[in-house]
């Protein structure tokens, strides 16, 4: 049974920081790639950030140079490191696991107030 429990979202000033985590447990891929989403109100459900097994990260061109993915194998942890935070970062953001079958987490909501 895979399980994915993200924490870290809040609200914050615009130009501010937040670190979002996520634990991950029963996958049978040892080291997935995992990845955050973000969902806006209204909108579809679009990648933020991509981690490989082996490290290589892929970005969407609305967060690179802003946000940072990385991992902690040994926690079986995924960050997401979100600087210079605009009000249009304003959503709910999952984790998921994205090698083999996908799997997402409950959601973190991110609020970016002007």
């Amino acid at each position: 049974q895979v399980q994915l429990v993200e924490s870290g979202g809040g609200l914050v000033q615009a130009g501010g920081s937040l670190r979002l985590s996520c634990v991950y447990s029963g996958s049978s891929f040892a080291i997935p790639a995992m990845a955050w989403y973000r969902q806006a109100p209204g909108k579809e459900r679009d990648l933020a950030a991509r981690i490989s097994s082996g490290g290589t990260t892929t970005y969407a061109d609305s967060v690179k140079g802003r946000f940072t993915i990385s991992r902690d194998n040994r926690k079986s942890t995924v960050y997401l490191q979100m600087n210079s935070l605009k009000p249009e970062d304003t959503a709910v953001y999952y984790c998921a696991k994205v090698s083999g079958r996908f799997y997402w987490g409950q959601g973190t909501q991110v609020t970016v107030s002007s």
